[in-house]
């Protein structure tokens, strides 16, 4: 893995994130014998995939599907991967486009760390674990998760309180509290944008409570509680870690809400919503699960028999739309809502654990950074959506994944292969240009 050390480096292709999408595209590419770099955001590839337990309608494990794919990345001869960067600027210069990166710094020595985590079992703090959802702690100094690629540690200086227990253990003197940020510029002939997506923070919704409701958690953190490598190895309330008897998930928590300026379908959140409930029936099996919802929209192969599975398992399913979130006694949560059903009328209900689906956001804004237009939604336009859905309006990049819009796991995957093969195409309509121009 390259640290970035050197000021300029040229490739084939550029690949903007390391999530699925990124990753099946920048396999393509390398597959093809094109040099390929990743330029991830976070200290890890993966994106959100390898956070989730399990993947819809197959209920295949995530991590044994996205794992093999961050490893054949890794030890690609033709993948050079950079994580841990922020893009800059992408501009184009003559045929190609150059790409401004700024390496972040880890306060780590990637080239020396060997990742044995003797510094975490040092450090004396605990901080919230974001790749746990926040329910469960980390040491100031840690390795991201335990599959994480590259495997090396870095220092989160909100927490750290500088006691130098980890330079002293560390075998290879890899700690570097002086470390600074590194620039560095890449220069390539095309490149794909699979830049992801973002949930609407929980704190945005006034009705929900801002995220200060006790058990009011969101399905990004209920899937690792869900995980079998989560942080309580079962599903527990995270309030008072008492095993919940009633579950709710309530939809469009955060999509079709013109109030938060999300008036689109996150198009996903209500299969893993089903996905969800069926794993906790299975791991709960005399909680009583309900899904308060919109409409159900499963509009993939296999999705609507995954609904009607769900139903025959005995997942509640209420049509209505989930008006105010108040706490309740205990720990509970008061569901009030707006029944569509034949009895009509508000109604509230009284549930143990309360499961928001949020809105999908883009996880990259374009602005100042390139020329790449964006949509009505903000994620980046597509400018022939029917025939070519990976064409943006900037000559040699292309998108993948839900940097163009919500989308599911299959779609992503299968937009990640069409980009990389507009991006071959437009690699090899470039060198037969030089050659031509080489000849006259």
């Amino acid at each position: 893995m390259s640290t970035g050390s050197q000021r300029s480096l040229v490739f084939d292709a550029l690949v903007l994130g390391g999530g699925i999408a990124g990753l099946e595209a920048a396999l393509n590419l390398a597959d093809q014998d094109f040099s390929v770099a990743i330029v991830e955001k976070d200290a890890s590839i993966g994106g959100k995939m390898i956070r989730l337990s399990k993947v819809f309608p197959t209920l295949d494990c995530s991590s044994c599907i996205t794992t093999p794919k961050m490893a054949a990345a890794a030890h690609h001869p033709k993948i050079t991967l950079f994580t841990y960067c922020e893009l800059q600027s992408l501009v184009r210069q003559g045929d190609d486009l150059v790409a401004a990166i700024q390496q972040k710094p880890r306060f780590v020595d990637e080239v020396k760390c060997i990742g044995c985590r003797q510094c975490e079992y040092q450090c004396p703090v605990l901080a919230p674990d974001d790749e746990q959802g926040g329910v469960a702690g980390r040491k100031a100094i840690y390795i991201p998760f335990s599959n994480a690629i590259p495997q090396k540690a870095l220092i989160d200086t909100e927490n750290c309180i500088l006691c130098g227990r980890c330079a002293k253990i560390c075998p290879t003197q890899a700690v570097n509290y002086f470390q600074e940020p590194e620039a560095f510029t890449l220069t390539a002939t095309t490149a794909v944008i699979a830049t992801g997506f973002e949930l609407t923070k929980l704190s945005d919704k006034t009705q929900y409570g801002r995220g200060t409701i006790p058990n009011v958690i969101t399905a990004l953190q209920m899937e690792r509680l869900l995980a079998p490598h989560g942080p309580y190895n079962r599903a527990l309330r995270p309030y008072d870690g008492m095993e919940p008897d009633n579950i709710a998930f309530i939809q469009c928590a955060g999509s079709r809400d013109q109030s938060m300026g999300v008036p689109y379908c996150s198009r996903v959140c209500c299969m893993y919503a089903i996905k969800q409930a069926m794993l906790l029936s299975g791991s709960l099996p005399l909680a009583d699960i309900t899904i308060y919802y919109m409409d159900i929209r499963a509009f993939g192969k296999g999705y609507e028999q995954f609904f009607q599975n769900a139903q025959a398992m005995g997942v509640s399913f209420i049509k209505g739309k989930v008006a105010y979130l108040d706490p309740g006694d205990n720990g509970a949560v008061l569901v009030r809502y707006e029944s569509q059903e034949a009895e009509g009328g508000v109604q509230v209900a009284e549930h143990d654990l309360v499961v928001l689906s949020l809105g999908m956001l883009p996880g990259w804004n374009p602005e100042s950074h390139c020329a790449l237009g964006t949509a009505g939604d903000n994620f980046i336009k597509t400018v022939k959506p029917k025939l070519a859905p990976t064409l943006t309006d900037l000559t040699g990049v292309f998108v993948a994944g839900a940097a163009a819009g919500p989308k599911d796991i299959v779609d992503s995957i299968v937009e990640a292969g069409a980009a990389a093969m507009e991006a071959s195409r437009y690699l090899a309509a470039r060198e037969e240009s030089r050659k031509q121009r080489a000849v006259s």
